[in-house]
Order: structure tokens, then C-alpha cells, then sequence
């Protein structure tokens, strides 16, 4: 049997383009993606066949539709080998000292609830699949470099992927290293919707210029990385693993340190 992976935020950007890739390398593994957007999941069903890409159409958040999930990969397949997290939200991008409302409060619950208390839960409840496996299984998260610096108006965002980060560090210190791993992969800044949205809305909302002007620049000067360039990094430690020496690591997605996995 190949073996079975999980991708969440699967119908667009980064996410997408890891179920590609992953297709790709791999003909033997099937993949479930999951995303809020049913269209974009249907394309790649219909392009790879529904014996190797099956999908939920689900909100990450919603705790029941996150178990019927995991029931259904139990049911088919008694086992787990990787999960890639790489769903998430940049919502709300406002400076700390202007966010003063229960509204903004409310915006910081729900980007927590989907970039890292969503992750919790999926994890713990996939932990027993991920220990049947036959290999050492893989936790990846993406996380960002706005985990470990700040960027203007972003710090909801940024605590939320710190989080992450510690949070990839507990398993790997609970949980045996010849069972299950985990680490986190700041993607580097990709050509996505996301970088589209701080351009043309989020940022001049709730940022300096000065800040911004980073990331007009970037897209300016066509410096946005492609998203095939981090889903190569997270789709061979998805298919060949996670080093012992990176478990619970926050890493680059060119840190030098993967070596081999990159490319």
C-alpha cells in the first residue's frame, strides 16, 4: 500500500500545487485534500482519478466534520503516513493599537480558530492513524517568517504561526521519534492569493506604506517565489520524511539544513 497523505488548504496556491507535486513523484500514494472550496478540489479529482486524490469540501474548524474525516481515512485505510497543514488566514491585518472592538477581538478568535486550534484538533484526533503507520509519520506545518519577526499590522497572524512553531516542538518532545515527527516550514513569500490580497486590500487597510512597500516591491520586480518552489521542499518531507535532526525544528524552506529535500 502507498502511502496515505493529507493536505488541508488543497484548492489554491501553495496547496495545490503540493497535491501536484506530490501526484507527481508518487503514483503509488493517494492523497486527501480538504479545503472550504468544493470546485477546485472536483478539478483535481477529475484530473488524477479518485483513487488517488479524494476530497472534503469542510470547514477545518468544525470539530465534527474534522472527525468524520479522520473516520473515513480509518475506515479506508487503517493508517495515516503524512499530514501537511498549510491552510490558514492572514485576516485581520490591523496595528495592534487600533484593534479595540469586540469585532476585533472576534477576528483574532477565528484566525486562531483556523491557523492553529484547527491544527490541534486535527492533529490529536489523526495521532492514533499517524502511529499505525509503517513508517515514521510526518507532521508538517507551514508556518511563516512572520513567526519569529514582526511585520506591521500582522501580529494576530504572526503569534498565531508561533504558535504553530512550539506547537510542532511539543510533539516532537512527547512523542517517540521512530513514530512520529514534525516540523514547520516558513515557505518563503509565494505568489499566491494571499500576497495578492495584502497588495490590493489588507495592506493598504492595515499597514504602513512603508511596510507594504516590501511586498508591492517584491511582486513588482517578479520576485514572488512560485508556489512549486515550497511545495517541492514540503512534498518530499510529506514522501520521504522528516530527519531526525530537524523534529520539531522551525526551518526555511532553504535552509540549507534540509539539504537533499529541497528541489
Amino acid at each position: 500500500m502507498g502511502k496515505i497523505i493529507l493536505v488541508t488548504g488543497a484548492s489554491r496556491g501553495i496547496g495545490l500545487q503540493l497535491v501536484k507535486t506530490i501526484i507527481e513523484r508518487d503514483d503509488e500514494c493517494v492523497i486527501y485534500g480538504v479545503a472550504r472550496t468544493e470546485a477546485s478540489l472536483q478539478s483535481l479529482q477529475k484530473e488524477y482519478g479518485a483513487d488517488k486524490f479524494m476530497y472534503r469540501a469542510c470547514d477545518i474548524t468544525d470539530r465534527s466534520q474534522v472527525e468524520a474525516l479522520v473516520e473515513e481515512i480509518r475506515n479506508k485505510h487503517g493508517k495515516l503516513d503524512s499530514i501537511v497543514a498549510n491552510a490558514g488566514m492572514l485576516e485581520p491585518v490591523k496595528s495592534i493599537s487600533h484593534a479595540t472592538s469586540e469585532h476585533d477581538i472576534k477576528q483574532w478568535e477565528r484566525l486562531f480558530d483556523v491557523n492553529f486550534f484547527s491544527i490541534v484538533t486535527l492533529v490529536t484526533l489523526c495521532l492514533p492513524l499517524l502511529k499505525g503507520s509503517p513508517f515514521v509519520s510526518n507532521i508538517v506545518f507551514v508556518s511563516s517568517g512572520a513567526s519569529v519577526k514582526p511585520y506591521n499590522g500582522w501580529s494576530a497572524y504572526g503569534c498565531s504561526k508561533a504558535a504553530l512553531n512550539h506547537f510542532a516542538m511539543d510533539i516532537a518532545s512527547e512523542e517517540p521519534s521512530d513514530k512520529v515527527r514534525a516540523v514547520c516550514i516558513a515557505p518563503g513569500v509565494v505568489d499566491t492569493q494571499m500576497q495578492k490580497d495584502i497588495r490590493e486590500t489588507l495592506g493598504p487597510q492595515g499597514m504602513t506604506p512603508k511596510a507594504l512597500e516590501r511586498f508591492t516591491q517584491l511582486y513588482k520586480t517578479s520576485s514572488l517565489l512560485d508556489p512549486k518552489v515550497p511545495a517541492a521542499v514540503l512534498a518530499q518531507l510529506a514522501l520521504k520524511g522528516i530527519p531526525d535532526s530537524l523534529n520539531g525544528q522551525y526551518l526555511r524552506y532553504n535552509d540549507e539544513r534540509l539539504g537533499p529535500v529541497q528541489g
